[in-house]
């Protein structure tokens, strides 16, 4: 099968498009054809390798996967004895804890899958699942949001932003929105109450104080947020730093204003609910750009700027 493999870190042209063994799934797995996968900031950064903290995730030297891809939609090809949920023939979309979605074929636990929504294409049932169970998970196990908060979504724009703002919205939130203005219409038509232009606006010295602060690109600190807090307020941020591991220890001693990182997990309860908002239209994937397998490359050159407006798509 034809597979994006990378065996060092690096640019984008580490990845090399090669011929592999087709997987062959075990009792507990599914064999999917895949149809479409995403590039995640979690794919590019563990393909660039350009942070300790991402080499201590997947190796100091050398990586220790050597395909990328994490979020996936396709079709179940074959199933293992165990499989009592899905049969062959079933369209599903997942979250490969092992990564290696980009490639014909992935053998995954029937847990990390889902029936697609009904009303999704194959890239937009990919799209899901690492923006919104990210999202889902910031939102509510860590930051126990509550009916009439007022949220802020720093990122907002982006594939956990945009999935964050809906959920946010789903949950009774009042929901400020920061990002460029280029995207206004896009995260007001998402749910955002408020827009805040980062460009012309710091939104931690303009005297609103917010129930959370939700840092889905890692561009703010705890320190900067903590005046934009409410007493008991939570600042969440999606990326993990020595500094803001320093500022979770102590805020959870001597501080009621807490600073955390998430990095999310998610149960096959949280894949039915998002299903299930899918089809009724409260959270839809944004889709910036769409590329071939064999443009992999231009994908994580274009998602690696920064400044991806919903989600990159890979056709497989």
């Amino acid at each position: 099968m034809r597979a994006i493999t990378y065996i060092r870190y690096g640019a984008p042209d580490v990845l090399k498009l090669a011929e592999i063994e087709k997987p062959v799934p075990c009792d507990n797995e599914v064999l999917v054809k895949i149809k479409a996968s995403t590039v995640t900031p979690m794919d590019w950064k563990f393909r660039s390798g350009n942070t300790l903290i991402a080499r201590l995730m997947t190796g100091i030297i050398k990586p220790k996967i050597n395909i990328l891809g994490v979020e996936f939609s396709g079709e179940i090809e074959e199933t293992g004895k165990d499989i009592s949920k899905f049969k062959i023939g079933d369209m599903i979309f997942g979250r490969a804890k092992k990564a290696g979605a980009y490639a014909e074929y992935l053998c995954v636990p029937e847990k990390e899958i889902c029936l697609n929504p009904s009303n999704a294409s194959f890239g937009e049932a990919a799209g899901i699942t690492f923006g919104a169970t990210t999202a889902l998970f910031g939102l509510t196990n860590t930051g126990n949001i509550q009916q009439g908060q007022k949220v802020l979504i720093n990122g907002a724009s982006g594939g956990v932003g945009l999935f964050a703002v809906q959920l946010a919205k789903f949950h009774g939130a009042k929901v400020t929105a920061v990002c460029s203005s280029t995207n206004h219409k896009m995260v007001i038509d998402s749910g955002a109450d408020i827009v805040i232009d980062y460009m012309t606006t710091d939104f931690t010295k303009n005297g609103e104080i917010y129930d959370i602060v939700f840092d889905c690109v890692g561009k703010r600190t705890y320190s900067d947020c903590k005046k934009s807090l409410v007493k008991h307020g939570v600042y969440i941020s999606t990326v993990l730093s020595f500094p803001l591991l320093i500022q979770m220890f102590s805020s959870s001693i001597f501080g009621r204003k807490k600073g955390k990182f998430i990095f999310s997990d998610f149960k096959p309860d949280d894949l039915l609910m998002l299903k299930d908002l899918y089809e009724k239209k409260i959270i839809k994937t944004v889709i910036d750009k769409t590329y071939s397998l064999k443009n992999i490359r231009d994908a994580h050159h274009y998602a690696e700027k920064g400044h991806v407006k919903g989600k990159v798509i890979v056709e497989i």
